[in-house]
């Protein structure tokens, strides 16, 4: 079987695999130019599109931003009814790699927002990451470090951090209790994708 098309017959892919093989056809993108912008090897990524792997909470991101949709929207989720209010009891919370997500704002929006819960002690740690749009932080609790270019910063509870994502940014807790920030991207769809990495983590050596 190519490893361009989804599963063959008598498979049964996760509803989310259909969904990125049709937004990367959508988008024009082989299976191995896809993959280097997300930061996969093309194998990994035609796994995701036949249904035989799940991809993290992480991943999702990263491949709504290089593909130009939300998280909701590639888990299918019914299309919002626009709340404008997001009760906490109603919002469930994902873990992936120990950091902690929990929605913040509604589906099917231009932008996303999630309350983040990030460890002290976190594989993520070192991940350096570069994706089209705008990303804003504002600390909840504890102190985040965050590396933005070649600048190093601490923010303290209630400080904020609002810039482009195209700049390289890597993301820790400074504090041995973590950190929990409030976490907003936009999802722009951007032709300059392919110089910013497309969403790609960098491992800082």
């Amino acid at each position: 079987m190519s490893p361009d098309r989804p599963g063959p017959s008598g498979e049964t892919p996760s509803d989310v695999g259909p969904r990125l093989y049709e937004l990367r056809r959508a988008n024009g993108l082989t299976l191995e130019a896809a993959a280097r912008r997300v930061g996969l090897s093309p194998a990994h990524l035609s796994r995701l599109e036949t249904g035989r792997r799940q991809p993290s909470l992480p991943m999702l991101l990263t491949l709504a931003r290089t593909y130009g949709t939300t998280v909701s929207e590639l888990l299918g989720e019914a299309p919002p009814e626009r709340e404008p209010v997001i009760r906490a009891a109603r919002t469930a919370h994902t873990e992936s790699g120990g950091w902690v997500y929990r929605e913040a704002g509604g589906a099917g929006r231009a932008m996303q927002a999630l309350r983040v819960r990030v460890p002290a002690d976190s594989a993520q740690r070192d991940l350096v990451r570069v994706h089209p749009g705008e990303e804003l932080l504002y600390v909840l609790r504890g102190e985040l470090r965050l590396s933005l270019g070649d600048a190093e910063h601490l923010l303290a509870p209630e400080d904020s951090a609002h810039f482009d994502s195209r700049t390289p940014h890597r993301i820790a807790a400074a504090t041995a209790e973590g950190v929990e920030l409030l976490f907003v991207h936009t999802l722009l769809r951007s032709g300059a994708a392919e110089l910013c990495l497309g969403g790609t983590p960098h491992r800082v050596r």
